[in-house]
């Protein structure tokens, strides 16, 4: 509720003969100026804020008395200052009560202090926890797929059926992710993504012991999944500076990392306890209680200092879902589809995003195998290790995310700093696999300290590639991310089940598992390094 903060004083305190002749056609405000310093108190900010009421009444010739309420007020100008980064509106009222004289001064104070928080900290940080969840449905298989083929005799085929299906349906929503993002917003996109990947991962345990069904309730967690990175990618785009990127990105997208450990660390004991069917309808409801909660976040205003800030002046096209079929055809010739791929940087984007993925998936999909094969490590260890690089990829992240942002406030060119950060994340993972690979004496739990350094300094790339697109065209940032992550996902249908094939021919985990992921890598470097630039592009169809 709302409430007044006013600060009155006796009609007589005012002398009604200097008031008569003098302030007669002025108001309170000129008058009160006199005896009581405005710039101390902070005023009315929005509609939403909460309003106090205090009263003082003050007799003639008492005016130390409002000395004394000022002190009181004083309390408040620390909050005043607080908010000043948000413009904090300040107004002053003068109401006269009828026949009593009575003068009032008027302001809003926020509360609860969530309210102080800029708007789009809200939308990030809700974006990161969507991003939890959704890895947490994406390892939640990985674990219980071990019970589930017990239960209803799978081989390994069939268990890898039902896994790449994830894939199939991550593949095919990437374009069509973006696309969306760039007519809806991509807010809009992200809650129906999370709502139907969660409403499916629920569905499992219902679906399981029909293969048909099964496979079409992972196609559809994996379609789910696919929209939500061009999502984020468009809502980062149209609501935070430059200078703030970095970590937005990496803040938002190192959502996947602490959902790995959580879903991994979470499985097993739910498993055990409840039961495989546990695990996917516990973790489905924590997206359904996401989709709800996002209604309560409210969209960000894009303001002319952040558009200034950033360098970009962009808008957001707003179209009813109720739009004609011609208007989405229209919109969706209206997309530069040639002047994407006449583009270097574009297409150096789109390697190094496949490159990328191949050692991403491939590591987490046989990391597990290898450990307890390999490194006769045995299947608790193993689960544990596999914990590893993730939890130290969060780790990395904020400090690659605050080293890049730093790097771009002091002047350093924005494309050297993300060329930087996405070569320390090809390299690093590359050295890693090299020196693991080779027949040095290690002793197992050495060669996992090194595996689990390179793969958690890949996570650069969340402040080198994943940046890019967001650099180059904040219009069209959601679709190009809708490019690059189609041919990123094709590693996770090709390369997985290559490395297998490879380990049965050649029995060698340095062939089959790291000498692809080395030259992916490397080549990944040299045509990065060649070809990217962060540099805004004006893409039109007339190129």
């Amino acid at each position: 509720m709302a409430r007044l903060v006013t600060l009155k004083g006796d009609k007589s305190l005012w002398d009604e003969s200097h008031y008569k002749t003098h302030h007669q056609a002025s108001t309170f405000n000129s008058y009160l100026k006199q005896y009581y310093p405005l710039n101390v108190l902070p005023f009315k900010h929005t509609q939403h804020n909460l309003k106090f009421k205090v009263t003082c009444r003050v007799r003639d010739k008492e005016i130390e008395n409002l000395v004394e309420a000022q002190k009181k007020v004083n309390r408040f100008r620390a909050i005043e200052e607080l908010d000043q980064k948000e413009g904090l509106v300040k107004t002053l009222e003068d109401e006269f009560g009828e026949g009593k004289g009575d003068k009032s001064v008027r302001f809003e104070w926020n509360w609860p202090p969530l309210k102080n928080i800029p708007q789009r900290y809200k939308l990030i940080g809700t974006t990161s926890l969507a991003f939890v969840i959704c890895n947490m449905d994406k390892v939640n298989l990985s674990v219980a797929i071990i019970p589930m083929s017990h239960q209803f005799g799978w081989n390994s085929s069939t268990a890898g059926l039902v896994q790449s299906s994830f894939f199939w349906g991550y593949a095919l929503s990437q374009l069509p992710g973006g696309w969306l993002a760039k007519i809806f917003g991509g807010r809009k996109v992200l809650e129906v993504g999370v709502l139907a990947w969660s409403l499916a991962t629920a569905l499992v345990p219902f679906l399981a012991g029909y293969m048909p069904g099964l496979v079409a309730s992972r196609i559809l967690v994996g379609m789910g999944e696919g929209v939500s990175p061009s999502a984020a990618t468009d809502l980062i785009a149209r609501s935070i500076p430059l200078e703030e990127r970095s970590r937005a990105v990496s803040f938002v997208f190192g959502g996947l990392s602490f959902g790995s450990v959580m879903g991994l660390l979470l499985a097993p004991p739910l498993i055990q306890s409840y039961g495989w069917e546990s695990v996917f309808i516990i973790f489905g409801f924590l997206g359904i209680a996401w989709f709800l909660a996002f209604q309560f976040v409210k969209d960000d205003e894009p303001s002319a200092g952040g558009a200034s800030t950033s360098g970009h002046l962009f808008f957001s096209e707003k179209i009813s879902w109720i739009g004609s079929l011609e208007e989405l055809e229209g919109s969706l010739k209206d997309v530069p589809w040639k002047a994407f791929f006449k583009s270097k940087a574009v297409w150096a984007m789109i390697y190094a995003h496949f490159c990328g993925s191949w050692g991403h998936y491939t590591c987490l999909s046989w990391l597990p195998t290898y450990f307890s094969e390999e490194l006769s490590l045995n299947l608790t260890e193993a689960a544990w290790v596999s914990v590893l690089p993730p939890l130290a990829s969060i780790f990395v992240t904020s400090i690659a995310a605050q080293l890049a942002d730093y790097l771009i406030t002091q002047g350093v060119d924005t494309t050297r700093v993300r060329k930087t950060c996405q070569a320390i994340s090809f390299l690093s993972p590359a050295s890693c696999m090299i020196l693991s690979s080779l027949d040095l004496g290690l002793p197992p739990w050495e060669v996992v300290t090194i595996l689990t350094g390179g793969l958690a300094l890949s996570s650069f790339a969340l402040s080198g590639l994943y940046c890019t697109h967001q650099d180059i065209s904040p219009e069209y940032a959601s679709i190009l991310l809708g490019i690059t992550n189609t041919v990123g996902a094709v590693p996770g249908i090709v390369g997985v089940a290559l490395t297998g094939y490879l380990l049965d021919s050649t029995h060698s985990w340095s062939l089959s598992l790291f000498a692809p992921s080395i030259f992916f890598y490397l080549t990944g470097t040299v045509v990065w390094l060649t070809f990217a630039s962060s540099k805004p592009q004006t893409f039109s169809k007339r190129d």
